[in-house]
């Protein structure tokens, strides 16, 4: 919501699909679900076509690198507890004891 998103929108996004988001939006959300995990292998065709209809191949590939390491960045931090929300200075590493 900080970035101006309303709630209605933010409650659009659990059946993104099925909601009257924008088309762009759709499609990115759909690399969103393949990169992040949910789905496996190649993305599909019929999803790369998909966002071929408002991303250029650089931006896809743009926004697939930053799905990428955003996912990848989450795993690491829920695999070794770090919780940088509430990071302070003289809190040690969560691997050293």
């Amino acid at each position: 919501m900080r970035t101006g998103l309303t709630e209605e929108v933010i409650q659009q996004l659990g059946d993104y699909q099925n909601s009257d988001l924008p088309g762009s939006w759709i499609a990115a959300l759909k690399l969103t679900d393949h990169v992040s995990g949910n789905s496996s292998g190649v993305l599909p065709e019929e999803i790369y076509s998909e966002l071929l209809e408002y991303f250029s191949e650089a931006q896809i590939l743009r926004l697939g690198s930053l799905l990428a390491v955003g996912s990848g960045w989450q795993r690491m931090i829920e695999t070794f507890g770090i919780r940088p929300d509430h990071y302070v200075e003289s809190a040690s590493e969560p691997w050293t004891s």
